[in-house]
């Protein structure tokens, strides 16, 4: 097992982890110096005098570029070795980690480990945290407890995985568990300490330009959809005021907005770890959209009748049927089933019990229902 840790600017609270991580059997620790600088230098000397591995950034680039970093490394240097990622800031117990190394063993993608935020927490941690939760499970249908969580841990199989995952900065952990979600992987949480010290003021998230980059992950569908309504509304217009056919109107402006958010969505939104291939993903989005077209027909004959207006109409019917598109695209469209490890289920509420609880796995106790079939 190797334990990965990204640091940038640490204090002695990373001397204080690897201690502990160091002694413990079988063991070895990786820390990634994101560009600290030489007023650092001494304690990464330290970490290395206790054994620890030290890879050195020349200049920041970012939590998820140190993570992968450590990923390759783990790769070519300690081939077959599991890995877990944990922070330099104090805010995981090195009792967690051993209990996040156990779960990986239980053969899981994907092991979190989850905090409930009980006690004193930092306002912007307890309602960020609380809304990203919210977010992910309304666009993945996947019920992730913590979705910000820097203490997870790895198999060595999915190591290649995380090296091509896109994503430099804080981002990068989110677009692994959207993609994740989106290929299916069995993802275990395990609940670990809440633990903020000194009002988590050594933590190098910057809340405006950093949650940009979080929720925009989660955004992006929305605005695609945006995108292909607008289109859809425009040209409607036009054909309805050149031929004042609606049903010939609906069908090709239909064709034009999906054809500009089928493209969108296939390059942009779920490209995550890689292009869906048009030869697998055309023929079910064809499907989904002639389905699409039926139940748009249908709405808009019926809203026209009771709005009087086509325009309200359209809005209405696209209100309606945006959930459903997204749902299907996630779970069939664009979905890439993961070359290892079992489906992602959704199980019970990991908040019920403080034992690791895996998606998917029947021995834990969970149910059978799948994410998004």
């Amino acid at each position: 097992m190797i334990v990965l840790v990204p640091s940038y600017e640490p204090d002695h609270r990373l001397v204080d982890l690897v201690a502990h991580l160091v002694a413990v059997p079988g063991w070895g620790v990786l820390v990634v110096d994101d560009g600290s600088g030489p007023a650092y230098a001494e304690q990464f000397a330290a970490v290395r005098a206790l054994g620890a591995e030290v890879l050195t950034h020349p200049v920041n680039q970012g939590k998820g570029r140190a993570l992968k970093t450590g990923f390759a490394h783990v790769l070519a240097h300690h081939p077959g070795e599991d890995v877990v990622c944990a922070d330099s800031d104090g805010q995981h117990a090195p009792a967690d980690v051993e209990r996040v190394a156990a779960a990986v063993v239980e053969g899981p993608d994907l092991v979190l480990g989850v905090r409930h935020f009980t006690g004193a927490v930092p306002l912007r941690s307890k309602v960020g945290n609380a809304l990203t939760r919210r977010l992910f499970a309304l666009t993945t249908g996947v019920p992730v407890v913590d979705t910000q969580t820097g203490l997870r841990g790895f198999p060595h199989r999915v190591l290649p995985w995380l090296v091509a995952l896109p994503g430099e900065r804080f981002e990068y952990e989110l677009r692994m568990l959207l993609a994740a979600a989106r290929e299916h992987r069995a993802i275990a949480q395990v609940t670990i300490e809440t633990i903020y010290l000194e009002d988590n003021a050594s933590s190098h998230f910057r809340p405006l330009h950093d949650s940009v980059r979080i929720y925009g992950q989660l955004f992006a569908f929305v605005a695609s959809s945006l995108l292909g309504f607008a289109v859809d509304v425009l040209v409607l217009a036009l054909l309805m005021w050149g031929t004042g056919a609606l049903a010939l109107s609906v069908v090709l402006a239909r064709l034009v907005s999906a054809t500009v958010n089928y493209t969108v969505n296939r390059r942009l939104v779920f490209a995550s770890g890689g292009v869906a291939r048009v030869r697998d993903s055309l023929p079910r989005y064809a499907a989904l959209a002639a389905g699409l077209l039926g139940a748009n027909l249908l709405l808009m004959e019926v809203l026209r009748g009771l709005t009087g207006s086509v325009v309200a109409a359209k809005v209405l019917t696209e209100l309606t049927l945006v959930v459903v598109s997204y749902a299907v695209q996630r779970t069939h469209v664009f979905a890439r089933r993961a070359s290892t490890g079992p489906a992602v289920l959704a199980g019970d509420d990991p908040t019920a019990s403080t034992a690791p609880t895996v998606c998917g796995h029947a021995r834990v106790g969970v149910s059978r229902a799948r994410v998004g079939a």
